[in-house]
């Protein structure tokens, strides 16, 4: 798949404006810093990043409204959603879903026949010739073999029951690795979530 073509702050803002405005909200300064943040990401390389917040503060949110952004702005996407549990995953993929077929932008590649328009993955219009769901979700330890993404975000897959020993640790890292077999070439990877231990995976050090 070709390299994704540049996506401006300016387009990002205005699309989570006006998805603020269908809630009756005012977009808050600091989800203003995170969609920049976000698309600083997509756009840059290594096309990596590291989204740490506090509790509540809307980073999946914001998250969910820069993934349908990218697929509005290039439908051809192909995003996986992994979290430590298919539940918080698919909780994901819902709020994505919401917004695609509410969002003023998005009125165009929302299917008019919802073939893939479930809870674990969704296919909007887009050109033809593309195997994978524009989004799908997994749970950490669910089948991603053989799959491909152009943006892969790993929604807190560091929760207490994933990294509450050291070997549960070092599973965790070893599962994370195959994603780099799974994301293609120029793609973009992003993990948000809060550390849950104090050797926590989120370390870069």
């Amino acid at each position: 798949m070709p390299m994704m073509k540049t996506m401006t702050i300016t387009e990002a803002f205005n699309f989570l404006d006006a998805w603020n405005k269908i809630l009756g909200l005012k977009t808050p300064e600091h989800h203003k810093q995170i969609i920049s943040f976000l698309v600083g990401v997509f756009n840059d390389e290594p096309h990596r990043g590291l989204l740490n917040a506090f509790r509540h503060s809307g980073k999946s949110t914001v998250v969910g409204v820069f993934a349908a952004c990218v697929l509005y702005h290039k439908p051809e996407s192909r995003i996986l959603i992994l979290s430590a549990e298919s539940g918080l995953a698919s909780r994901m993929v819902a709020h994505i879903k919401n917004i695609l077929e509410n969002h003023p932008w998005c009125e165009g590649i929302v299917p008019d026949v919802k073939k893939e328009w479930g809870t674990h993955k969704i296919t909007i219009n887009r050109p033809i010739g593309i195997r994978e769901p524009s989004v799908i979700c997994q749970g950490i330890s669910g089948n991603i073999t053989g799959m491909r993404a152009d943006l892969i975000i790993c929604d807190d897959v560091e929760v207490p029951n994933t990294c509450n020993t050291a070997q549960k640790r070092i599973n965790l890292r070893e599962r994370l690795r195959e994603l780099d077999f799974i994301l293609s070439p120029k793609g973009t990877m992003i993990f948000i979530g809060t550390p849950h231990t104090q050797n926590t995976i989120y370390k870069t050090e």
